[in-house]
């Protein structure tokens, strides 16, 4: 029983931490405009992500356009996208093989197989927290940087969007579920005590039990 609520706990965390992942990644809010001058009315925030940047008029209309070449990105925003898409599909994959190697599927018969096929979803699911996490940490640092160079002028500076804390708290949460999963071992068949039944008294020919049976 423990183990298998071990195995639903972390494969609710893991779900979660996919889903966030995938909001992350499809959010334009990676990079958001700073502001840092005296004027605090503006006409317009700009977002940006990695397919598309948004411009946020003060009116609240909102004019998006989606990044026409990959090639004419950045470094860390090519980065971004490979990892994070390679990261999801783990996630999808790891998922599917959780389901499978799970105590209350029918998928393997065998309790040990489905133990180790567990374990394997859960350091897949660790790996695939590893790959979305280099991006976004990539990026900070990229943004903090230019934050602080005096050379990059005030309209092109950027502050940390929403969709890196989400990136980070879904980082957070694949690392704890894949972790869970590792741990979530059944207790093995031949840790029990055994079992040893006496043999079956037989009486003698006369119809009665023997003597020796009762030393």
């Amino acid at each position: 029983m423990a183990s298998a609520a071990l195995e639903i706990l972390g494969l609710i965390l893991c779900v979660c931490g996919t889903l966030l992942e995938m909001v992350a990644c499809g959010l334009p809010t990676w990079k958001v405009t700073a502001f840092i001058e005296a004027n605090i009315v503006v006409a317009q925030t700009i977002w940006d992500g990695l397919w598309m940047s948004c411009a946020v008029q003060s009116t609240g209309q909102m004019q998006c356009k989606i990044h026409d070449s990959m090639l004419a990105l950045s470094h860390d925003l090519q980065a971004a996208r490979a990892l994070t898409v390679i990261s999801s599909v783990m996630s999808v994959i790891a998922l599917m093989v959780v389901i499978a190697g799970a105590q209350c599927t029918n998928c393997i018969k065998t309790e040990s197989v489905k133990a180790r096929v567990v374990n394997v979803a859960g350091v897949v699911y660790i790996i695939s927290a590893i790959f979305v996490l280099v991006p976004l940490c990539w990026m900070a640092n990229n943004i903090i940087s230019d934050f602080y160079n005096p050379q990059v002028p005030t309209a092109k500076k950027r502050e940390i969007g929403a969709a890196l804390y989400i990136g980070w708290a879904a980082t957070a949460l694949l690392l704890i579920g894949g972790s869970v999963l590792c741990c979530s071992c059944p207790a093995s068949e031949g840790s029990g005590y055994s079992v040893k039944y006496a043999p079956t008294k037989r009486a003698t020919s006369n119809g009665e039990y023997d003597k020796r049976n009762y030393v």
